[in-house]
């Protein structure tokens, strides 16, 4: 049988669930359909998810139809677990996006849609809720073509083929498809799959998911039009999506083998095997004695495990494109803070961008939130996972920092017993390139083994920017040069040296006045009344957004206004547009990129941040003159340092 893994995906209430359920129920996979406003769907099986009627995070089912064998992997919707979505992108083979025909394309599609586009993922569309009126078919085609691509193509076949206009619209997706098609009069079906596993075509299926009208079409379009996985090497290969912890505390490494095969028993990480191999449907699970590339499978009790990590030949896969742009600050209580510390750590090893920060400092914790319902949910899971009632405090915006100048930077750390030395190079990198962490260290200068030890501990840290101790982004850590000593160096010996290389670079360039604080912002779409559209041009013009020209609606008296405004100004404008549209006006927001901060200075002075006395990101270095270990500051550290500096990145003033 064909085996393939598809996600399916939809903003909240489109019927993404009650896809999910009739696509199991007309498998015969369930024998009962469940409900979401009911709280018994198959895979929504999680209390928070049956209270709150949404799904909160991913989980799997395995389904047959004809052919298939197809592992569906059902994702949350609303834009706040945006990141759960995310990371199971990089495993699929296609998608199911699901659409309302109500509704039609709306904020969270197009964000999905972008998501989709960025991971390359093959996606079958599925128009739900089409019993709302057969005569909308056509201005959902429209709409389809116009905002998401003009690829998508109905796919409803007439006498078991696809019509002569389906396949003409096919054909002028691609020149080389339209010559043979316009000398022909016909496409192979090998051509359409193909075109379909390149994005070049969409096919889109229409039905009621709630009345089971659609289904039966749409599996078999799946079955019929995809192509099953093919590995591109026989070793073994696997990329981890997911972590979770189950109601008995175990910690599950969900991943997707690539290639190869994977038993218990086998060694997946240096020093830990397999203990099991897990086959998740639903909450409940079978065990396997193997595991073959394309099949996803479920580890209990690795440890070191994360979320996008490749396990064997298989590569990390790319940076999320999902950012929480604020933070907030944990009220512990009367709890004690380290015992919050933990609980939330557990919950941020599966849900990496929650990004827990404690500040030894102020024995202080904070996180990064997507939105209010995400924040709602975390305090629920706090309570029900640990038995803690946490507050938090006021959202504030989550701040960047970046560099515009390029820099050596050194770190030495050599107490008694120790030694290490660490050169790194920071390079400015355009806007949205995040952080890129690259080893550019011959063989020659340090050995391989330290070589890969210094790059783990340069991925293995959140590096903080000396203007206020903000994230870094948009910037490229070259690591270039190092020492060691045969007799004292350790393993933790380079991480204390390269996290100081990359603080003191940090540091020359702020000395320089090339250091940049960086802020939020959100890509906005205003849909107005005609009338109302000057006052929203000052609106944005007011917060030093920028927008395009104002675009008709489908409604010949509303206008669509498009742009970018910093999320600081934006923030509470939905409810401003609201007011002045009386409710008819709609605001939809999606974070765009990082751009320098308009109020820098200002920022700067209110965060009071001094980078010296951050000693958990120390600049300076520890050397040992006359044979007594001493802390260095960070502009001198250029006059002790044992390795030679890169005659072209020599800071002026700093070398003798």
């Amino acid at each position: 049988m064909k085996q393939i893994v598809a996600g399916i995906l939809a903003n909240v209430d489109a019927g993404k669930t009650t896809l999910s359920e009739a696509l199991l129920y007309q498998t015969g996979t369930i024998r009962q359909l469940g409900r979401v406003d009911n709280g018994d769907a198959f895979l929504d099986s999680d209390q928070l998810e049956k209270r709150r009627g949404i799904t909160i995070f991913s989980h799997q089912a395995n389904l047959e139809y004809q052919d298939l064998k197809l592992t569906l992997l059902d994702t949350p919707g609303h834009v706040d677990f945006l990141a759960q979505t995310e990371g199971v992108l990089s495993v699929l083979d296609y998608a199911i996006l699901v659409i309302s025909a109500t509704a039609g394309v709306q904020s969270q599609t197009r964000k999905l849609w972008q998501l989709l586009q960025q991971y390359q993922v093959p996606t079958f569309i599925f128009v739900n809720k089409m019993d709302a009126g057969q005569e909308k078919l056509r201005a959902i085609i429209a709409q389809l073509q116009k905002e998401l691509s003009a690829g998508c193509v109905n796919f409803e076949l007439q006498n078991q083929q696809l019509s002569a206009s389906t396949q003409e619209q096919i054909a002028v997706q691609d020149d080389d498809v339209l010559t043979d098609y316009l000398s022909s009069g016909t496409i192979a079906n090998a051509t359409i799959r193909q075109m379909i596993k390149k994005r070049q075509i969409f096919p889109c299926y229409f039905g009621s998911a709630l009345k089971l009208q659609g289904i039966k079409e749409l599996l078999s379009g799946i079955a019929f039009w995809s192509e099953e996985y093919q590995p591109a090497i026989s070793d073994f290969g696997a990329r981890v999506f997911k972590i979770s912890h189950n109601a008995k505390g175990e910690r599950l490494t969900w991943l997707r083998v690539m290639s190869g095969s994977l038993q218990p028993k086998q060694i997946v990480l240096t020093d830990q095997k397999v203990n099991q191999l897990r086959i998740y449907q639903g909450e409940k699970f079978t065990t396997k004695q193997e595991v073959t590339a394309g099949q996803i499978c479920t580890i209990p009790n690795l440890t070191g495990t994360y979320r996008g990590q490749g396990l064997g030949v298989e590569h990390d896969s790319q940076d999320p494109q999902v950012q929480p742009v604020l933070t907030y600050s944990v009220d512990p209580k009367d709890y004690d803070p380290h015992s919050c510390l933990l609980a939330l750590k557990e919950l941020e090893d599966e849900d990496p961008q929650l990004h827990v920060v404690w500040d030894e400092h102020s024995q202080s914790i904070s996180v990064r939130i997507m939105g209010e319902v995400q924040l709602e949910v975390l305090q629920q899971l706090l309570q029900e996972r640990f038995n803690l009632q946490l507050e938090f405090g006021t959202g504030k915006i989550l701040y960047k920092e970046t560099v515009t100048d390029s820099v050596e930077g050194a770190g030495h750390f050599e107490p008694l017993r120790h030694y290490a030395e660490t050169h790194v190079v920071l390079e400015p990198l355009p806007a949205g390139s995040g952080l890129v962490i690259v080893n550019d260290c011959p063989n020659e200068v340090l050995a391989p083994n330290w070589q890969k030890q210094v790059m783990f501990d340069l991925q293995s840290k959140e590096h903080l920017g000396v203007l206020i101790g903000a994230p870094i982004t948009d910037m490229k850590i070259r690591f270039v040069s190092g020492h060691y000593s045969y007799k004292h160096t350790q393993g933790g010996d380079f991480r204390k040296a390269a996290w100081r290389a990359v603080r003191q670079g940090l540091m020359l360039l702020k000395a320089k006045g090339k250091c940049q604080l960086l802020e939020p912002w959100y890509h906005f779409r205003l849909e107005i009344a005609s009338t109302q559209i000057g006052r929203a041009i000052s609106d944005i013009q007011q917060m030093k957004g920028t927008f395009n020209e104002p675009e008709v609606g489908t409604n010949q008296d509303i206008e669509i206004l498009t742009g970018s405004a910093p999320v600081k100004q934006m923030q509470n404008y939905a409810k401003v547009v609201r007011n002045y549209t009386h409710g008819q006006g709609s605001l939809e927001c999606t974070f765009d990129c990082y751009h320098p901060c308009q109020n820098a200075a200002e920022i700067i002075a209110a965060y009071d941040y001094s980078p010296t006395h951050d000693l958990a990101n120390t600049p300076d270095s520890v050397f040992v003159p006359n044979e007594i270990a001493t802390r260095i500051p960070w502009n001198e550290v250029p006059q002790w340092a044992h390795v030679p500096y890169q005659n072209k990145y020599k800071f002026g003033g700093y070398h003798a």
